[in-house]
């Protein structure tokens, strides 16, 4: 892995992970000792995160981690609304279905993965992420797909503020369940709406746990 690659995904995993909290500054000696690469690599590593939105410039601080408002929440989940309701739809007309009825089949299981014992729960989010996978690969839309990938990268950031409870993540399943249900069908409209009601409720409970870092 090349040396800008490293300190990237390294930098990226932190701020996603809330690591490295809004506002830290990103100085460049210290993060190249900490992640052992040298200054112009780093340096590369920052720019991409800026083009991604997850730090920014801030005068003479230097590179910072970026913020998230419930303002931003707001624009993230309209933007999200617009992108997953329509490959929901578009991988309902030509996903496999058979795939979409394996994940069903999963996520009515996943209350099993969110009561084991495993506080970042990574069991059930990497089910979700294939349905993410899935999706992706049945639109068939690469310009779609890689706008979805960009804007997942935020809403990771996003879920970390929300209080990670089982109640709404056992309700989440079910709701990850019924979109794979609809495309397995090969149902649009309603891939849509079971799209559009699991965003309601996301946001709904992500603004009523929301926390300040």
């Amino acid at each position: 892995m090349r040396a800008s690659e490293k300190a990237y995904e390294a930098l990226r995993e932190d701020i996603i992970e809330w690591r490295l909290l809004p506002g830290t500054v990103l100085g460049e000696v210290e993060q190249s000792e900490r992640l052992g690469v040298s200054r112009t690599p780093l340096r590369e590593a920052l720019s991409r995160l800026t083009a991604e939105g997850l730090t920014t410039a801030a005068g003479g601080r230097g590179v910072v981690v970026t913020d998230i408002s419930l303002a931003d929440i707001d624009e993230l989940f309209e933007l999200r609304e617009t992108l997953e309701c329509k490959a929901a739809a578009l991988a309902a007309r030509r996903g496999d279905a058979a795939l979409f009825e394996q994940l069903q089949k999963e996520l009515l299981d996943a209350p099993g993965l969110i009561g084991a014992h495993d506080p970042a729960r990574h069991d059930y989010y990497g089910l979700v992420g294939r349905l993410d996978t899935a999706i992706d690969a049945a639109i068939s839309n690469s310009y779609l797909a890689q706008a979805m990938r960009s804007l997942r990268i935020h809403l990771v950031r996003v879920r970390r503020l929300a209080a990670d409870d089982a109640e709404r993540l056992t309700a989440a399943a079910g709701e990850h369940a019924a979109i794979a249900e609809a495309i397995a069908a090969r149902n649009p409209r309603l891939a849509e709406a079971a799209t559009t009601l699991h965003l309601h409720r996301s946001l709904s409970h992500l603004k009523a746990t929301h926390t300040a870092h």
